[in-house]
């Protein structure tokens, strides 16, 4: 934080202060906008961001240009990405090779036109962000500021608002009117289980308890899930101020950041908020000289997935093993933190607050559907053209967000399933694909909306298979405290693997139906009771892969290595020997100017001949079943 700013003391200074930032906005000539948030550093824009930082004092010295580093702006498939102001033309892909290029246009007032993103559709080169598909059908509420401020730098954020809805609050509203105005806008818990947040505040502000706590839930611990990391990367003020507003509307003088240790740029910039915040006196002590005190601390988890359970969180954070309390389990709102009225929300429910207070609950609950109100954060990944972050209205339709924002199917292949909500949710089939994505419309059919996890899968997905692997991560997460749950998931595992390996059962499927409904009925927590969803939903959807690979022995997506065979097409072969070469144990027969054969009792189907064999020739192929069978 600059020292030449004074500490905040009232709402009025809060916009004098604005209003000098906006004004010294204006005077800046031309910017260079880096995203570097964690999907495009691991791109290389780190690397990006100093050589526009190098090449700009070399090209550009009598200019002024300003080079600026960002949160993710979403479209991580294209990473990284490189806006350049003021004209703000959103480039694609940008390598250090290319900064050189940038610079010299800029300076110029050119394009680079090869950076420029084209649609697939139409083919034309879309200028700024606004023009790209993947954005036109959003709706961003929670990343309205992400990927278009610094998060390092508190101006910024309060450049474009930030603060102002604190303001608001504590010179201008009653705890009662907050809580009032987040149970009208709709608001519901965007951590998967969709309890409506101004009901949790109201519960937490009516106990009684000598001090009350905000905690604030960054831990996501689904896999393929980053949307609460990016809001922490990308703008951690929003929900510093949500969590603000929280402590004020119920009481409470004291926050917790919960948030994995896996997430170290996201714990950093949260520090250099807390600290910012702190220094310009929008935290701590008689906060904008409201005589409301509240402080916000950072605790650091070590990834238990068990600990998304609120009970599990506070013993966490206590200092204790992550476990879920027994039945039955006290109410975190109203016996939570050191046996306190707690408030947990998670990252993106804080996110909301702020701008729910500034535009008012009407608005909020004007988007979205009767019962699923305002926008939900997704992180698009797996088979899908444009992965990233997406936020759209709560009811879009899953077709809108795969093919429409997404851009379709890799490959041009056939779409098979979505999953939703992570390990707990379910694999949902391409007949419902114009399902609308709320939260009653997904538990009707088998899913759960989760904290946003949404993994597309095409035709080359085995769907036993994909059971499989999420029943491999619930049973190594399990906290063992429910016996059902310890050793229910390990056996359907088990189970899931002799499937896979060929060694199914006639009755196994019966048996995993079984397993699953008793593992639900006898987990105490929400998260044992939701992890024999993706095995329930693909045998409701894809039961006939199941009966193929116990009955036929054949994986139709040729994913399970057990079920499948390579061979080598003799009027294809023209025994050039690489396949020989490249296998790894020595299972292929013949030599130079003599057709290969694979010997199948030495092949451990690796498929390193296929890779090895040249598309020009293609005389390897992977077919489903045993070649002994055929």
């Amino acid at each position: 934080m600059t020292p030449s700013y004074k500490k905040i003391e009232t709402p009025e200074s809060l916009q004098h202060l604005r209003e000098a930032l906006l004004a010294k906005e204006k005077s800046v000539g031309k910017t260079i906008i880096v995203c570097c948030g964690t999907g495009c550093l691991a791109s290389g824009s780190g690397d990006v961001r100093e050589a526009f930082l190098n090449e700009v004092r070399v090209q550009a010295a009598d200019e002024e240009i300003a080079v600026k580093h960002i949160g993710c702006r979403g479209f991580c498939e294209n990473g990284p990405v490189v806006v350049v102001g003021p004209e703000n033309i959103f480039c694609h892909s940008v390598k250090r090779d290319d900064v050189a290029e940038i610079v010299s246009d800029t300076i110029k007032g050119q394009i680079v036109e090869r950076l420029l993103y084209e649609d697939g559709a139409t083919g034309q080169k879309c200028l700024h962000e606004s023009d790209i598909p993947f954005y036109k059908k959003q709706e961003r509420v929670v990343l309205r500021h992400c990927g278009h401020i610094d998060p390092t730098r508190i101006e910024d954020y309060i450049r474009v608002g930030g603060y102002d809805a604190l303001a608001t609050t504590i010179s201008g509203l009653s705890p009662e009117e907050v809580i009032a105005c987040i149970k009208e806008s709709g608001l519901r818990g965007r951590g998967g289980a969709g309890f409506p947040t101004g009901l949790k505040w109201e519960s937490s502000r009516n106990a009684p308890g000598e001090e009350k706590y905000i905690i604030c839930n960054g831990d996501e611990g689904d896999p393929g899930a980053f949307m609460d990391r990016s809001v922490m990367e990308g703008n951690p003020h929003s929900v510093l101020e949500g969590m603000m507003i929280a402590g004020y509307a119920v009481g409470a003088r004291k926050g917790i950041i919960y948030v994995r240790a896996e997430y170290p740029l996201a714990v950093r910039h949260l520090a250099t908020a807390i600290a910012q915040g702190s220094d310009l006196g929008l935290l701590g002590q008689n906060i904008i000289g409201s005589g409301f005190d509240f402080e916000i601390e950072i605790v650091k988890g070590a990834g238990a997935f068990v600990c998304g359970e609120s009970t599990a969180l506070v013993m966490s954070i206590e200092g204790k093993r992550g476990f879920p309390k027994p039945l039955p389990r006290p109410n975190t709102s109203i016996v939570g933190l050191w046996g306190m009225p707690t408030v947990l929300n998670n990252v993106e429910t804080l996110a909301c607050v702020p701008a729910i207070i500034l535009k008012g609950a009407e608005w909020f609950a004007g988007i979205g559907t009767e019962k699923s109100k305002g926008t939900k954060v997704f992180a698009l990944t797996g088979n899908v053209k444009n992965t990233g972050l997406v936020e759209v209205p709560m009811g879009t339709t899953l077709r809108e967000i795969i093919f429409d924002i997404g851009g379709g199917i890799r490959g041009e292949k056939e779409f098979k399933a979505v999953q939703t909500g992570g390990p707990s949710g379910g694999c949902i089939p391409g007949s419902l694909l114009d399902l609308p994505v709320d939260y009653e419309s997904l538990a009707r059919v088998g899913s759960i909306m989760g904290s946003g996890g949404m993994l597309v899968m095409d035709e080359s997905t085995c769907m036993v298979n994909m059971a499989r692997y999420f029943l491999d991560f619930a049973q190594h997460e399990s906290c063992g405290q429910c016996t059902l749950c310890n050793l229910g998931t390990r056996q359907m595992f088990e189970i899931l693997n002799d499937i896979t390996k060929g060694e199914g059962r006639p009755d196994d499927i019966e048996v995993l139906l079984e397993l699953a409904e008793a593992v639900k009925a006898g987990s105490i927590c929400g998260l044992g009771q939701t992890v024999p969803n993706p095995v329930i939903s693909t045998i409701r959807y894809f039961r006939e892969e199941y009966e193929e690979h116990i009955r036929e022995k054949r994986c139709r997506a040729l994913v399970c290595r057990s079920l499948v065979s390579y061979r080598i097409k003799e009027y294809r072969c023209k025994a050039c020997m690489l396949c020989l070469k490249a296998c790894p144990v020595d299972a292929i027969i013949g030599g130079r100017r003599q057709v290969h054969e694979i010997d199948q009792t030495k092949c451990i189907k690796c498929g390193s001949c296929m890779e090895a064999c040249p598309p020009k020739f293609s005389a390897v192929e992977c077919v489903s079943g045993r070649i002994s069978e055929q």
